[in-house]
């Protein structure tokens, strides 16, 4: 029978509140300003489902400050600050998208990068910054143009959370070998997290070996996303986190709707099953390791 206009889910609709988690876990990385509604009602929605803190994380100036200030504010935030890679290019070059795969003019050059830099070092240093980040590369949406400037930028961002001993927060797409360069180049800081997970099972071996976190998006609940789960499936417990990246990579069965911290529940259970252990254990050492890293 064809689909009413009624039965038709509203691709713009929040999904339903999910079955509570006994074991309260956080969200070890969400954009609350990209989110419909206050920061309250996001934090009371997260919360009535077991989800009682969050990591907010700044990609420009303007979201790091705004991190930082959201993190002032409400005890159960967290704030992580930097320049997400593809803002490097963006200022370097005066590329209004950010990106740019043609030829970018030039514009405020490495001056102005390394100006707004010291200005994220300088939010960095802010008791209730627990992490740098998200910073990386990020090969996917910059061309050749950009990866002087995505570099240079990553590891500057490298030695800020040494300077201040944050955690790194690693932004990696379509760059896993250069990414573990650079850091084996510049010396990893005490704490490092590649947020949104999207490395083999290889790789997660690579960075089990440097203790490096590892944390799981809603992507890994995806139909396609077979080699994420075989990563997971090797990656230790004590370096596992889970996090939303919400709005986006909202997990099944609710793929493509706009995603929160309340989902949290989702995929913790996706990935327990993976693991093959029930999810209060993993919730647990989730909720653990998460505490640990960024240091509340």
């Amino acid at each position: 029978m064809a689909a009413t206009r009624s039965s038709v889910p509203d691709k713009n609709a929040a999904p339903p509140l999910p079955e509570p988690l006994a074991v309260p876990v956080a969200d070890s990385h969400t954009h609350l300003d990209m989110q419909a509604g206050t920061v309250d009602e996001a934090l009371a929605k997260a919360a009535s489902v077991g989800v009682t803190a969050v990591v907010q994380v700044g990609c420009d100036l303007g979201g790091s400050r705004w991190a930082a200030e959201t993190a002032e504010r409400y005890e159960n935030v967290h704030a992580a600050v930097a320049l997400h890679p593809n803002e490097a290019p963006r200022i370097v070059h005066g590329d209004p998208d950010g990106w740019s795969r043609q030829g970018a003019r030039q514009a405020g050059g490495m001056a102005a990068l390394d100006a707004a830099l010291e200005q994220i070092a300088a939010l960095a240093a802010l008791p209730q910054v627990r992490g740098v980040g998200e910073t990386g590369l990020d090969y996917f949406r910059t061309g050749e143009e950009g990866v002087e400037a995505q570099t240079y930028s990553f590891r500057r961002h490298i030695e800020i959370a040494k300077r201040y001993d944050k955690a790194l927060v690693i932004h990696d797409r379509d760059a896993h070998d250069d990414v573990l360069r650079v850091l084996a180049e510049e010396g990893s800081p005490r704490t490092v997290v590649f947020h949104c997970y999207s490395g083999d099972a290889a790789m997660a071996k690579v960075c089990a070996d440097a203790g490096y976190h590892m944390s799981f998006a809603g992507n890994v609940t995806f139909k396609n996303a077979q080699p994420l789960r075989d990563a997971l499936a090797v990656a230790p417990a004590e370096l596992l986190l889970v996090e939303t990246d919400a709005p986006f990579l909202t997990p099944a069965p609710y793929r493509g709707r706009p995603n929160a911290p309340y989902l949290i529940p989702l995929t913790l259970r996706a990935m327990a099953q993976v693991k093959g252990v029930d999810e209060d254990t993993l919730a647990a050492a989730v909720a653990a390791n998460t505490a640990r890293v960024f240091g509340y």
